[in-house]
Order: structure tokens, then sequence, then C-alpha cells
């Protein structure tokens, strides 16, 4: 097999840790195994010190034990890790892209609100999908008349910050948040004649927020727990299911996030004291049926998408739910859960995934792609 170069793309921040090994929960040991692999050399680098004109880099590649800064020949594929925010970083991908260059994962966030709306759009989908609407004082409203439980998140947000959650409980409103008067970074407030403060209704309003109904999902020693669930492109360029593990929300709040201090375990260590075996097993069938058809949905309308972190709720009676889709998938939650092998091959399956496209672009003369921007 040909020993040719990938790229991987990182954040200026973590790319700077390079050197002394602190990636933070990027394994580079586990890019360059699943890389050697596929016969490939990654170069780790940053979409500054690309030349798109010179079609050149400056990167960092490993040599005798250390990572050097070199530059050099611009990978003709690359594995985006980076979040790409500004409209001057989505216009410089977006060149690359019409170079010929194949950027895959070029979007890795994507608007809650917009994920569901394209998810609603597959009739099969929706049974999955809490009800949810974009927050307007109308909205709010309505949602309260018919639910007693809801959860308000920033369609923008990321690992838990900004999610609210309003519930009606003895006949009163109560809204649960973070707030740097707590301790423990969340509390829980009455709510005077069942309304959100004037402050909370004016950053939801002023900004974008799904009022989404919670889901009762199934509880780990009383906790809420929902599940990670990992979805990629490999080899075949076809998706599938490299695992799954549980997240159970700390004691003092509702959020999931490993970053909020979520508690992380395998399926089984989750739910096995309430389900049986075989219970399990047709559960976990059902997952990946619902995982993969959400992949394959989304994939119809995101570009050059091919590395997901979906996660899904399960209530008391088995039903399964969406909840967000994650595209830059924190893959460390499997070596959390002790679940090591199933870490590695989160690695290895993306690395397969881009010796394909190598293969496919030597087979196929480079001519300038048409890029549709996905949704923010």
């Amino acid at each position: 097999m040909l020993q040719e170069t990938i790229g991987i793309m990182f954040d200026s921040r973590m790319y700077r840790g390079i050197p002394a090994g602190r990636t933070g929960q990027e394994s580079l040991a586990n890019y360059e195994r699943a890389a050697a692999c596929y016969g490939l050399t990654p170069c780790f680098l940053r979409l500054e010190d690309i030349d798109s004109d010179m079609k050149t880099c400056i990167a960092y590649v490993k040599k005798d034990g250390v990572y050097v800064r070199q530059k050099m020949a611009l990978p003709s594929v690359i594995h985006n890790r980076a979040l790409q925010l500004r409209r001057a970083e989505q216009h410089k991908v977006t060149q690359l892209l019409l170079q010929g260059i194949q950027v895959y994962n070029v979007r890795n966030r994507y608007r809650k609100d917009h994920i569901h709306e394209m998810l609603h759009q597959d009739f099969s989908l929706r049974q999955y999908l809490p009800h949810a609407v974009k927050a307007t004082p109308e909205d709010l409203v309505y949602m309260m008349e018919h639910y007693d439980d809801l959860i308000i998140k920033p369609c923008s947000g990321s690992i838990g910050h900004g999610i609210m959650r309003i519930f009606k409980k003895d006949g009163q409103w109560k809204l649960t948040c973070e707030t740097k008067a707590s301790r423990r970074g969340w509390a829980t407030f009455r709510l005077s004649k069942g309304q959100l403060p004037s402050a909370t209704l004016r950053r939801i309003f002023r900004h974008a927020y799904l009022i989404e109904e919670r889901i009762p999902l199934v509880r780990y020693e009383g906790r809420p727990v929902d599940l990670r669930v990992s979805v990629q492109r490999g080899r075949d360029g076809l998706w599938g299911i490299t695992g799954m593990f549980a997240k159970a929300a700390p004691a003092h709040t509702f959020v999931t996030n490993i970053a909020q201090g979520g508690k992380v375990m395998t399926l089984a260590e989750a739910l096995g004291t309430v389900e049986s075996d075989i219970h399990l097993l047709e559960l976990a069938t059902r997952i990946r049926s619902v995982a993969l058809r959400i992949a394959q949905t989304l994939a119809s309308s995101l570009p050059h998408l091919a590395d997901l972190g979906l996660d899904l709720g399960i209530t008391g009676n088995g039903e399964i739910y969406f909840i967000e889709c994650n595209g830059r998938d924190q893959r460390y939650g499997f070596r959390k859960a002790g679940m090591n092998e199933h870490w590695k091959v989160s690695y290895q399956r993306p690395m397969a995934y881009g010796r394909l496209l190598l293969e496919q672009n030597s087979l196929i003369p480079r001519q300038p792609q048409t890029y549709h921007r996905g949704p923010y």
C-alpha cells in the first residue's frame, strides 16, 4: 500500500500543545496508529497555516519520536477537527474544496433548530423527535400550556452551557439553570406567577433558543441517563456504528454532558439492573437502526459529513428519542467508560474513510466541487 499523507486539522489552542503532547482529549497516538493501519502518515495542521494558492502548509509531523514543524505540500485529504466559526474561515475552507482538496467533516457545528428541521423532514424519524419549537413569546406560552416539563437550550450552544429547565411541580413552576451564585454552578428557583425572569426572557428571545419537551429518561441511581452513539463512515464509505456509551447527569443538575460532570458507563452498566440481557440486545439493535437513519438523513443535506456523535434518550418503556447531534464527537467518553477498543476504533474509522478519499482522488481527475454551505 502506498504511504501517503493525511491532514488532521486542529484549532490553534490544540495545535500549540502538540510539541508537548498537550492536546486535551485528542489522542495523537491514536491518530498515528490508526493512520498506519491504512498506509497513511498524519500531519497536524491549522487553517491559518495553509497557503491555498501555493498548495502548501506548515504542519507538525512526527520524526524520530519528536514532532517537527515544517513546510510541506498540502495533503489532498484533510480530516477537520477544528471549529471554523468566522466567515473568513468558512470562506477559506470553501476555497480548499473548490480546489479539489477533500475536507471531510467540513462543518462540525450545526444549529440545533436546523438539525431538528432536517430530521423532521424524514417521516420515518418523526416518532423519535421530541416536540420542539423555536423560542418565541407565543410558543413559550403554548409549550407551558401543553407540557409540565421543558428544556430551553441555545441553538448554537455546546457542552451543556446555557441550557435551562422549566417544570411544574405541585402546581408551582420552577426554573433550573446555571448560576454563579451556587457553589455547584446550578440552582433551582420558583417562578413568580409562572413567568420566567425578565432578564432570562430577554436572553431567550434576543438570541436563537429552542424550547423542547423534556423526555422522561431512564435513570441510574436516580439520575437521568442518555446515550452517546458514535456514527462514522469507514473504509467502504458507508455509515456504521462505532459504539455507544451511557452518560448519567450529576446529582445537582439534569445535564448529562461529560464536561458538566456527567458519569460515563456502558449501556449494560446503566440499564443492567432493570433490563434483561435479551432486552438490552434488542434495545441496542433499535438504537443502532435509529442512529444510522439519522446519520444518513443528515448526510443527504449536509456536505462532506463523516463523523458524528449522536445523543439519544431512552424512556422507561424503551422509547428512543433524538436529543442532539455533535459534529465534532469527543471520543474520550469511550475511554472513560472503560471501552478502550471502541475508543481506538473511533479514530480508526475516520482514517479508513480518509484512505478511501485518497484512492478516489487518485482515480478521478481533480475538478472544482460544488459546495453547498451547511446551516449554522
